[in-house]
């Protein structure tokens, strides 16, 4: 079997981060590892609390994985501070890691800050040149870029910009009033377009953990790159599609629940 490592915080309801990774990697038919940066207090209205893992826990958390089962691809999701990221950077290096993945979690969809400012640069500085791919949605694109997104237009300047400054693919997300469930993928100076038809359905917490992991699930198992995208857009439109709700005050998580249950006939 292959395996994928996701590197990002725990979710205490379940819905996003680790949690969410682990239960979309394991649908996409890989081994899921994790390396937590952070313990979150938050639920589907926002996060109340962070507490961050020191630096050294987090090597030895990531020297643990990759001295015994190596990843065949890795996530990274939410790192809040500068100090965490240049420890990822110096440990992926160490061990030439593959198929990296980053998807720059700087706001979650309640509002709430998860990327200190500090640290911004040195996401581009350290974690950005080595990635395979960059997923970020269009406030995050607009923070990387220097510029405003207000539609498709823009979605390929700043995917240009972003990929051209950092060596790395694009996948500029949708979304937030602009171009609805399409994704542009900017990659070795060629745009893609992935067109989705929206679906109304509020339960979007944790999707874009969700995408970044599945993506990852697929490169690990040896898609290319626009293989592994469109498989992952794939999986989570019909989670999303399935509606399910698990009950009074908890709907958001539902996509990562229902890939567990009744979409899982579509996972490999």
């Amino acid at each position: 079997m292959r395996t994928a490592l996701s590197i990002a915080g725990s979710d205490s309801c379940g819905g996003a981060g680790i949690q969410a990774d682990i239960k979309t990697m394991t649908m996409n038919g890989v081994y899921a590892m994790t390396a937590i940066t952070a313990l979150t207090a938050q639920n589907t209205t926002g996060v109340t609390a962070i507490s961050e893992i020191s630096p050294d826990f987090l090597a030895e958390q990531l020297d643990a994985i990759f001295t015994d089962i190596r990843p065949d691809a890795v996530k990274i999701g939410m790192v809040s501070s500068a100090e965490l990221i240049r420890c990822i950077g110096q440990k992926l290096r160490q061990y030439q890691a593959e198929n990296i993945v980053v998807d720059p979690v700087m706001v979650a969809t309640s509002g709430s800050r998860l990327l200190k400012s500090d640290a911004i640069s040195t996401l581009m500085e350290e974690l950005l040149p080595m990635a395979k791919l960059l997923t970020p949605n269009i406030p995050e694109a607009e923070i990387l870029s220097g510029m405003s997104i207000l539609d498709e237009k823009d979605m390929q300047t700043a995917a240009r910009q972003i990929s051209e400054a950092n060596g790395c693919a694009v996948l500029l997300k949708g979304g937030h009033s602009i171009s609805d469930a399409n994704d542009l993928l900017y990659a070795e100076g060629e745009a893609r377009w992935f067109r989705g038809k929206r679906i109304e359905n509020p339960n979007t917490h944790g999707t874009g953990c969700t995408l970044s992991s599945a993506i990852a699930a697929n490169l690990a198992k040896g898609f290319s790159l626009e293989e592994a995208v469109q498989r992952a857009k794939d999986y989570i439109s019909g989670a999303l599609a399935a509606m399910l709700d698990l009950g009074k005050g908890s709907g958001p998580m539902q996509h990562n629940f229902d890939l567990q249950g009744r979409f899982a006939e579509s996972a490999e």
